[in-house]
């Protein structure tokens, strides 16, 4: 699957579009297949670490998830064995 991934905080420059493995879902999970996806202020923030504070969530020497984008559409392709509520 294609990504936005970001291995260190900065500008813009610092994310890069590539190849990444395909995620596997956890038993209480899912998997969606993303059809449109945005990158918003939030990501940006994440992103850059402008705000120090930030990094308590995110990590405070590097991010600890490196792909961008957290506002999506799409469908779900996979569920872990303890969901119920979406099929």
């Amino acid at each position: 699957m294609r990504a936005d991934v970001y291995s260190k905080y900065g500008p813009p420059e610092v994310a890069l579009f590539m190849e990444v493995p395909k995620p596997l879902p956890n038993d209480n999970e899912i998997l969606v297949k993303v059809y449109a996806s945005t990158v918003n202020r939030t990501d940006s923030g994440f992103r850059s670490a402008e705000y120090f504070i930030s990094r308590f969530w995110t990590g405070l020497f590097r991010p600890k998830y490196q792909i961008l984008g957290c506002e999506f559409a799409g469908i779900i392709e996979e569920i872990g064995r303890d969901v119920t509520t979406f099929k």
